[in-house]
């Protein structure tokens, strides 16, 4: 027993997806391909994308709200949870990505299920609540540019339904939150990012240790 999480070495990570993670052949081959990119490391952990698949068939959720797709792997995991008359709305603005995630949607037979906005998320949200989509999302994940997050989080409260999820990745930025030494824009944001919904109590707040730290807020 522990007063607080565990900090797992590499070994013990390799035994907790040896016995929990059920990844598809389609999850597999894209996580592979993502790995060899020089920029592999914006995708989300395995067990992550699971959890939060898992979340989305606990509560019940129809209708998802993607910020930031990279190559597909946590928008195509999340479809797969979703019923087959589930929506998810996914935001990007990297076609040279998009087109790979398109990809997978279409292996995965989960194309029917997801819509793509090409163009910055900001103005896909907008574009949302204007046409009155509000309060009609059931969960939302936001994993883009940090310096936006807190615009991302306030649209995306507006756009989820009460007791709606807002799960946010990275929201630990790769330990750098900690780090006084480090005052870059992206790490600044995400301090105070978290500070800020820290105070929130339009929301019931979670920080889990997963990934990159993934904070879940329940919107009252």
């Amino acid at each position: 027993m522990s007063i607080k999480n565990l900090n797992l070495s590499s070994q013990l990570y390799e035994y907790l997806l040896s016995v929990s993670l059920r990844e598809s052949k389609i999850l597999q081959e894209l996580r592979q391909e993502a790995s060899s990119h020089p920029l592999g490391k914006m995708q989300i952990s395995p067990d992550q994308a699971q959890f939060l698949a898992l979340l989305i068939k606990l509560i019940g959720v129809k209708k998802i709200l993607e910020i930031g797709v990279f190559m597909g792997y946590s928008s195509t995991a999340m479809a797969l949870a979703l019923p087959d008359e589930g929506k998810l709305i996914a935001c990007d603005n990297r076609k040279d990505f998009t087109d790979i995630a398109q990809n997978y949607w279409q292996k995965a037979k989960v194309d029917h299920k997801i819509t793509l906005h090409l163009k910055p998320a900001l103005d896909t949200l907008d574009e949302l609540i204007a046409l009155g989509e509000t309060e009609t999302f059931d969960f939302v994940f936001i994993d883009a540019d940090k310096s936006n997050y807190y615009n991302y989080y306030e649209k995306s409260l507006t756009l989820v339904r009460k007791n709606g999820l807002i799960a946010i990745d990275n929201v630990f930025w790769d330990n750098k939150v900690v780090d006084q030494n480090i005052n870059d824009n992206p790490t600044k944001k995400i301090r105070e990012f978290n500070q800020k919904l820290s105070q929130d109590y339009r929301i019931d707040l979670s920080i889990i240790s997963i990934g990159d730290g993934l904070t879940l807020a329940l919107k009252k």
